[in-house]
């Protein structure tokens, strides 16, 4: 799957254009994803000094991102003014999502499971399991 990954209020806190703290298990989830052969973009405001600053922070840790601020690594944006900045990526992992930013162990378990929102809230938060289908001789026979 090819992932977005936002670096403000995502990875780290909001410092901009300092570099926040990181976020808990942030960075170790995103490598998990990366481990699993997931391609991660990172996709962020910052240009420039700002951005390498934070690619580099990310490399530290031990993250390396599969593109940055674009679809795939030979991607050459300067080749058309009229480029739109529109990532064509499977998932976006975003603070500004609505409803916010869940904790990583939400995100990975979503990912991981393939698993909604709902679906991962449903098992964690309340301790219910999804109902299972049944197929047609199970609903015949009550069972």
């Amino acid at each position: 799957m090819l992932i977005a990954v936002d670096f403000d209020g995502t990875i780290v806190r909001h410092r901009y254009p300092e570099i926040g703290e990181e976020i808990p298990f942030a960075i170790d989830t995103l490598k998990m994803l990366v481990e699993e052969r997931h391609r991660l973009v990172l996709w962020t405001v910052r240009e420039g000094q700002l951005l390498d600053d934070a690619v580099e922070w990310c490399r530290q840790r031990g993250l390396e991102f599969y593109a940055i601020n674009r679809d795939f690594p030979e991607e050459d944006i300067t080749l058309n003014e009229h480029f739109t900045r529109k990532l064509k990526v499977d998932l976006w992992i975003d603070d500004r999502n609505v409803g916010g930013l869940p904790d990583w162990g939400m995100i990975y378990h979503m990912i991981h499971d393939n698993k909604t929102y709902e679906e991962v809230m449903t098992e964690t938060l309340l301790g219910a399991q999804p109902e299972k289908k049944r197929n047609f001789w199970q609903r015949m026979t009550g069972r």
